[in-house]
């Protein structure tokens, strides 16, 4: 088993566990691969340190960690309590809805949901701005 870092083509870095590097070369030209986040295609190898094993450890290290990881997965579960109480959820119609809401200037609604890497690039280029949020599971 070989674990790699990995980045789609909106930077989102996640990892995955292959069984070797052939593998991950068969998966990534058949399209197979696809971000956590944003549901890319387009995913290539990011660049990793090589896990060292020793005796010695640095339990204030790991234990620091530890916190800090606690720490951000509550600031993200606060972040996707506060968009779904206060954001409409339109799911996968998120660039057409978006695109209402910027041409209407009259109209000042909040909205989320999900949107291809292809409609994000789109809406980029018609100078609509789009934040991704890492949407981390209610009971993860």
């Amino acid at each position: 088993m070989i674990k790699y870092n990995l980045k789609c083509y909106n930077n989102h870095e996640f990892e995955s566990w292959f069984s070797n590097s052939e593998e991950f070369e068969k998966l990534k030209k058949k399209k197979l691969l696809e971000c956590i986040y944003c549901s890319s295609k387009e995913i290539n190898k990011s660049i990793m340190a090589p896990m060292v094993s020793g005796i010695k450890t640095n339990s204030n290290r790991q234990n620091k960690f530890r916190k800090n990881l606690s720490f951000h997965k509550k600031e993200l579960h606060k972040i996707r309590e506060f968009v779904e109480k206060n954001f409409e959820f339109v799911g996968d119609k998120l660039s057409q809805k978006v695109r209402e809401i910027y041409y209407d200037k009259k109209t000042k609604k909040s909205i989320y949901g999900t949107a291809t890497p292809k409609e994000k690039k789109e809406l980029a280029e018609e100078g609509i701005e789009l934040l991704s949020i890492p949407w981390i599971s209610k009971d993860n």
